[in-house]
């Protein structure tokens, strides 16, 4: 499938990933509808900090993907939708659960009810790596059993079936995509990668995170969005999830003393009791396997951890960038 010039709807477009990927579709010549999130203030996220060359292609839309109707709306005439948008927050879904549930199970039930009903061809749900818990096994495949270890991850799980079985049930054309741990430019700092590097740079010297002993699979955005464009042009993939993952893991130790030596080899680790997760929902290890993506795309990570960090780095070191985080509060 050709994307060029065709009408497609990003929720979550604001967000981290969602922003970069409105950057991919234009360039491949997609016509965008982007949905940010309505707040007072009038902001449109990350979108805001795009050029307004690049600003002017898009068509931006703010609203609430809880609102059926205005979800309606917002899909009418697009031909494609990348659904991105949700509550991703681990701690914040111990406080909050049911903002979680309204958000990531209904908002997303609302996309499949408005995808079904006005016959948009392709459907790409966005879920998380998460939903597979503690590996049982490595790499993790497509088939590996789910485990909801925090009420973020079980909403995911609950979203993901949900597409699915509009999928067997109506025929809707899904995709579920699997992203395992993204990192780069725009990233929160509720993300390790960003608090890490915001402490960093910004001159502290004890860096505070929690526990160290975890291993992630880390991708960076660009490889990621490249991934999601890949499934939306291919139809080998509807119907089923895909992972995307780089098939390399690194414990966050190793992860933090990278770091530490490439911006300040004197900076020390601490460990901070209140960003520790409960023993039972910490996700001990993540290492996927994304050769379905693969071999239906020819997919594969063309961005090192080592590059992809030394980008991160860069783009966080930068006066206009780092002022938009706040380094000494804990990001939940």
């Amino acid at each position: 499938m050709n994307i060029n010039g065709k009408k497609i709807l990003v929720t979550g477009a604001d967000g981290f990933i969602g922003s970069h990927l409105v950057e991919k579709l234009l360039e491949e010549g997609a016509s965008i509808r982007a949905l940010a999130m309505y707040n007072s203030f009038g902001s449109w996220g990350w979108l805001d900090s795009m050029r307004k060359d690049t600003l002017s292609k898009i068509e931006i839309v703010t609203g609430d993907i809880r609102d059926q109707n205005f979800l309606m709306a917002a899909l009418e005439g697009c031909e494609m939708v990348f659904h991105l948008a949700a509550l991703i927050a681990i701690p914040h879904s111990y406080n909050s659960p049911e903002s979680y549930v309204d958000t990531n199970i209904r908002g997303t039930l609302n996309v499949l009810q408005a995808a079904r009903s006005l016959g948009t061809t392709r459907v790409l749900l966005t879920s998380t790596s998460e939903v597979y818990g503690t590996a049982q096994y490595v790499p993790i495949d497509e088939s590996h059993p789910l485990q909801a270890q925090s009420p973020y991850s079980a909403t995911k799980i609950a979203a993901d079936k949900l597409g699915e079985s509009f999928y067997k049930s109506f025929g809707t054309p899904v995709t579920i995509v699997r992203p395992f741990n993204t990192y780069g430019p725009r990233q929160s700092a509720r993300a390790i990668i960003p608090t890490i590097i915001t402490q960093l740079v910004s001159g502290i010297t004890n860096i505070k995170v929690g526990s160290i002993t975890p291993t992630r699979d880390f991708n960076y955005v660009e490889d990621v969005v490249e991934a999601f464009y890949k499934i939306s042009i291919s139809d080998k993939l509807i119907g089923s999830i895909a992972n995307i993952s780089s098939g390399e893991e690194i414990s966050i130790e190793k992860l933090l003393q990278l770091l530490i030596d490439k911006i300040n080899p004197d900076a020390k680790i601490l460990i901070d009791n209140i960003r520790l997760r409960p023993e039972e929902s910490e996700v001990d290890r993540l290492l996927g396997n994304s050769r379905l993506l693969s071999d239906a795309t020819g997919w594969k990570p063309k961005i090192t951890l080592e590059t992809g960090l030394d980008k991160t780095i860069e783009w966080f070191s930068k006066k206009e960038n780092l002022e938009k985080y706040k380094i000494n509060t804990y990001n939940t």
